[in-house]
């Protein structure tokens, strides 16, 4: 008679590791996202810009990093992401890859480089895998991003799709929750089942009610992706700079502080400052003779 194997415990599916807390070095990839989703683990993926943050990241257990336009708020000094070229987003990336062993890289598609058509978003995505070595890239829209969905994955490149408020649309929806009202709620809905069966791997959801955003998630065989869209998503996003302080300004509600690493620098080029006018450093231990 057959001897029957135990069935796997969670988190146990297919010897797959934990994403957040798992060991190893080998790069995590889609396929690890998806199999977190079917045995129900929630993970953290943050915002990455450079090889330093990128390191310390990585070395905390972050298991996904995204390389996003929102660089262009927090990084490159502009008003809104509009402006961030795939060449920025591109050097960027790059850094972050070499600042990450770990760590599952997402790249942005910028406001541009893949509205024309499947063929140009092919071009920038094919750009962003083999100059910069990033995992996978992302692309804001549902039904109207499908064709470019559907060529990158067919072309073997990871997309990961980002639905509801869409910063690449400030200049015609505005920094606004999305999805509210039966109508909105069903087009938003239909829009990620569209993108998954396009190949999307996952799906951020920005600025979405917390029902509607779980309602989604239920209906999703792959990741959702939350940023205020309530803790029933199988993942969460931040802007790190947001998360740990540094921005200036109002932040938006969804966003938890957890340091105030602003005032900590602020306070410690103040100390520098002091010591260099007062003529306290460099002292002996920092002279060389």
């Amino acid at each position: 008679m057959t001897q029957l194997s135990a069935a796997p415990k969670p988190g146990e599916k297919s010897g797959a590791p934990a994403l957040y807390g798992g060991k190893g070095t080998r790069r995590i990839t889609v396929r690890d996202i998806g199999l977190a989703k079917e045995r129900g683990e929630k993970w953290p993926m943050l915002t990455a810009y450079d090889a330093m943050t990128a390191s310390v990241l990585d070395e905390a257990g972050i298991p996904v990093l995204l390389v996003g336009d929102s660089a262009g708020n927090v990084h490159l000094g502009y008003e809104t992401t509009v402006p961030v070229t795939l060449d920025e987003i591109a050097v960027l990336s790059a850094a972050v890859v070499r600042g990450s062993k770990r760590a599952l890289v997402v790249a942005d598609l910028p406001f541009g480089t893949y509205q024309e058509g499947p063929v140009q978003a092919l071009r920038s995505a094919t750009r962003l895998v083999k100059e910069a070595g990033v995992g996978a890239v992302k692309l804001e829209g549902g039904k109207r991003s499908l064709p470019q969905i559907e060529l990158l994955v067919e072309s073997g490149i990871p997309v990961m799709a980002h639905l509801g408020l869409t910063p690449q649309s400030v200049n015609t929806m505005g920094y606004r929750v999305q999805g509210r009202g039966e109508e909105a709620a069903h087009r938003l809905l239909q829009d990620a089942k569209a993108a998954q069966d396009a190949g999307a791997f996952a799906v951020v959801l920005e600025l979405v009610p917390a029902e509607l955003a779980a309602e989604v998630t239920r209906s999703l065989h792959i990741p959702t992706v939350g940023i205020g869209a309530g803790a029933e998503c199988d993942a969460q996003v931040l802007v790190t700079t947001d998360m740990l302080g540094l921005t200036g300004g109002r932040m938006p509600r969804f966003v938890k502080q957890y340091a105030d690493l602003r005032a900590s620098v602020g306070e410690a080029a103040k100390a520098y400052a002091e010591d260099v006018v007062g003529g306290s450093f460099p002292a002996a231990e920092h002279s060389v003779h």
